[in-house]
């Protein structure tokens, strides 16, 4: 049976949405073609018809995730957020406790850095865009010292809810995202 193209994209669409959820929930390495077109409500035969591989699916699903990131950030900026509210919306409870749709830095880093070169440099692409609306927030008139510090808090940013995830106690889990934010808002001179 043939689908109109719309469907096709829609059903791919549902397939990324997925397996991006998958891929922050549960890891790259855990999250198989099966559990994701599963979750997906589609059969596994259908994925090969949308991805050639899940290397293509991991891929796609982190560029859609960058993308999605900065454009919530984009809304955010439209919206008259300043650096400090952007830090703050980053390092908050929520995102702490849902990494299935929060950042994919801080949820796939490790795992990032294993990937293929393509897929390593579709992350670097999306970052960059990501990393220069933060610059763009800085008092730095040169764009180069800009997006330097922009990136180092954005680390910060990425290693502080690394680490408060890692720790069972969730006081002390609020005390490392409260210790992050205060770092980062030194660095961005604040």
């Amino acid at each position: 049976m043939r689908y109109a193209k719309s469907q096709k994209a829609t059903t791919r669409r549902q397939i990324l949405e997925t397996a991006s959820r998958c891929f922050r929930r549960d890891g790259v390495s855990a999250a198989g073609i099966a559990g994701i077109m599963g979750d997906a409500g589609l059969t596994n035969g259908a994925f090969y018809s949308h991805f050639e591989s899940k290397e293509e699916l991991v891929r796609e699903a982190l560029v859609d995730a960058l993308k999605s990131q900065q454009l919530r950030l984009e809304d955010d900026l439209r919206a008259g957020l300043d650096l400090e509210s952007v830090i703050r919306s980053y390092l908050n409870r929520d995102h702490l406790e849902e990494p299935e749709v929060g950042c994919p830095s801080a949820a796939l880093l490790p795992e990032i850095a294993k990937q293929p070169e393509s897929t390593r440099k579709a992350y670097e692409d999306g970052l960059n865009g990501y990393v220069s609306l933060l610059a763009d927030l800085l008092a730095d008139t040169d764009s180069i010292v800009a997006h330097r510090r922009a990136t180092a808090i954005f680390a910060l940013m990425v290693g502080t809810l690394e680490f408060a995830r890692a720790v069972p106690d969730p006081v002390h889990a609020q005390r490392i995202l409260e210790g992050g934010i205060d770092a980062a808002l030194i660095l961005a001179g604040a």
